[in-house]
Order: C-alpha cells, then structure tokens, then sequence
C-alpha cells in the first residue's frame, strides 16, 4: 500500500484523468473523492454536477465520496473553515491521510494558493497533471476511453452553444484558438461518464440549459 491521498472531486474530466494517473503510482493510493457542494443546490459548486452524479461516478471509481458543503453566497474564510472541517473527518476515517490532490493543469497562482491554504492545515498537496501541455493532455484523455460533455460554458470566453456538447476530437478541432483545449483557463467545464478510472460506465441524461449570473451556461445531466 502506497501513502494514502484524498481526491478532490468536481466530477470532470481533469479529476477524473487524476484519479487514473494516480493509480499508476505505486508510491501512493487514493483511498476517498471529496467534492465541495452547495447548499440549496446539491450541486458541485463550480462545475453545477448533480450530487446523485458525483455519487455514482465515486461508485463507479469504488471509493467513497466526502462532502464539503458550504452556502450559495460563501466568502473565502467561510470556505476554508468547511474544508477544513471535512479534512478533519477525512483525517479521523483515515489516521494516516495527509495528502489532498488535486486535477489543476497549468495555473501557478491557483496552485500556490491551494499550497499555502492547506499546509497550515498539516497538509501536503499533489498535482498529478500539473504542467502537461494541455492540447496533448486533451486527446491522451480521450484516446485513452475518456468520456465527457461540457456542464458548463463561460459565455464571456466561449459561444454558449458549446454547452452539452461531447469532449471529443471534433470538439477540440472546433475551439477557437485562445480557448485551452482542457478549459484550463475557466472556458468550461465538463461532467464524466466513462473512463478508464470507472469499473462501468454510467448512463446520464442530458436535461436543460440554463444561464446564470448573465454569463455561464449550465447543462443539466442527471441519472
């Protein structure tokens, strides 16, 4: 058994694709997700993936899913106190847990924050994709069986009309230029069906589209 980390969980691709880089890794072992969720929603608070969702892709995975909830207007102390508190239950379920990983690919400054924020907390962090070109990441992911559609479209980066669509090659092959080809730079957001990192495959709706605060596009996908 390698040391033990906790996954942080948004139900997208770059998690997912963590998850599955980690397994390669003797030196360690994802024991637990741990997804942030918004009260009132019962969504992932960034991506708007259900929880149902969350819930059976970590079954899919065979690990257990940890919440973090915090309330819809959450100011940034708010949102560590809560991680906090579920870091520590982590910690009691899983004595030797120290280590919190993370699917971030290219931004420094977020990278440095989750650094600083967590350490005083006694804990270590881990990009496992961390600096990869994301154009080659992008379609590694998705010759290597990953599946995905776009939950969310930031409308000021990206035409909404991209929301739902599959993450697949024609879809890379249509992004414009400035948009990162694994939405790195907040351009959208993807919801996981399939991929190597899952025992089966899940079968999910697509439901309605809606737009929020007057820019982001949200896709519905259910059970």
């Amino acid at each position: 058994m390698g040391t033990p980390v906790l996954l942080s969980w948004s139900g997208g691709k770059d998690a997912a694709w963590a998850l599955h880089e980690l397994r390669q890794r003797d030196e360690v072992e994802v024991v637990a997700l741990l997804s942030t969720l918004t009260e009132g929603y019962d969504r992932a608070s960034m991506q708007g993936v259900r929880r149902e969702v969350l819930q059976a892709q970590a079954e899919a995975a065979g690990l257990p899913l940890l919440e973090a909830w915090i309330p819809q207007a959450c100011d940034n102390t708010l949102y560590l106190q809560r991680m906090a508190d579920a870091l520590l239950q982590a910690r009691l379920r899983w004595p030797g847990l120290h280590t919190l990983a993370f699917g971030d690919l290219l931004l420094e400054d977020i990278r440095r924050w989750r650094e600083q924020q967590y350490a005083p907390l006694g804990w270590q962090t881990l990009f496992p994709l961390f600096g990869r070109d994301t154009a080659q990441l992008a379609r590694q992911m998705i010759a290597g069986g990953l599946r995905a559609r776009l939950c969310c479209v930031d409308s000021q980066r990206l035409d909404p009309g991209f929301a739902g669509r599959a993450f697949d090659v024609a879809l890379l092959d249509a992004l414009p230029g400035a948009v990162d080809a694994c939405g790195e730079n907040g351009e959208f957001h993807t919801c996981v069906s399939d991929g190597p990192m899952f025992l089966h495959p899940l079968t999910l709706h697509q439901g309605q589209t809606v737009l929020r605060d007057a820019r982001y596009v949200y896709t519905d996908f259910h059970r």
